[in-house]
């Protein structure tokens, strides 16, 4: 079946996208799956492309080693309050104080200059994060999988809940092919990917969509229901 559809892609950080939706600008994104439960009716998750798994949870570090519990009593910086890897931060340390808002990308370089005094770390940083002379305090991936026996629920695809049902299982599809292709063709997004990572290398790159995609990408299955149903119906 061929898609009816064109589409037009829009690079935004995580926690932009998840702001985003909530006046549903976009027909699909990716959100995070912490952001779900504020987004409420506006989108429904789409079976493919979702980035959940093991070993895959966000971290957080510091300079010198120390307990969650040490950490949560100081400045954290965090990549937003809607990503799952801060849901994840409060189920772990409800205690938390005074988390920092900043993007992603520049939570390490504000944790080794002393800028705050942890950071929660998410996507390629849990790969980098040494090389900043950073050390890990908590893998939240590992705390929610000893909690849970679940994968991780990171994010997910979704499209808006007023999309008629046609174009929304076009989109699926569509995506569904386009991971397949992908590892079938491993390859082929080179480019792709090395002109948008900026200046990871591309032993980095290879490990990043290594770990996150998987499975779970082609079709997020019963366990991953369960695990994105776990944690946005968990307080915290």
């Amino acid at each position: 079946m061929d898609a009816t559809f064109r589409v037009r892609p829009v690079l935004l950080d995580i926690d932009e996208l998840n702001r985003r939706a909530h006046d549903g600008e976009f027909d699909l994104t990716k959100l995070s799956v912490g952001a779900f439960a504020a987004v409420g009716a506006r989108y429904r998750l789409l079976r493919s492309g979702a980035a959940l798994g093991k070993g895959v949870g966000p971290l957080v570090v510091a300079r010198a080693p120390m307990a969650l519990e040490q950490a949560a009593k100081l400045r954290v910086a965090i990549p937003g309050r809607e990503t799952t890897a801060y849901r994840l931060l409060r189920l772990a340390a409800p205690t938390l104080r005074e988390p920092v808002e900043m993007r992603y990308d520049r939570i390490l370089s504000a944790v080794s200059s002393g800028d705050v005094d942890a950071g929660l770390i998410i996507h390629e940083s849990r790969f980098t994060y040494r090389d900043h002379g950073l050390v890990k305090v908590v893998d939240l991936g590992d705390w929610w999988e000893r909690d849970t026996s679940l994968p991780v629920p990171l994010a997910g695809i979704c499209a808006r809940a007023d999309l008629d049902d046609v174009t929304v299982a076009e989109a699926e599809q569509a995506i569904r092919a386009s991971v397949q292709y992908a590892f079938d063709h491993p390859n082929a997004s080179i480019d792709y990917v090395r002109a948008n990572s900026q200046e990871l290398s591309d032993e980095v790159c290879a490990a990043h969509i290594a770990l996150y995609v998987n499975g779970f990408s082609l079709d997020v299955g019963d366990d991953g229901l369960r695990a994105i149903a776990r944690l946005v119906n968990a307080s915290g």
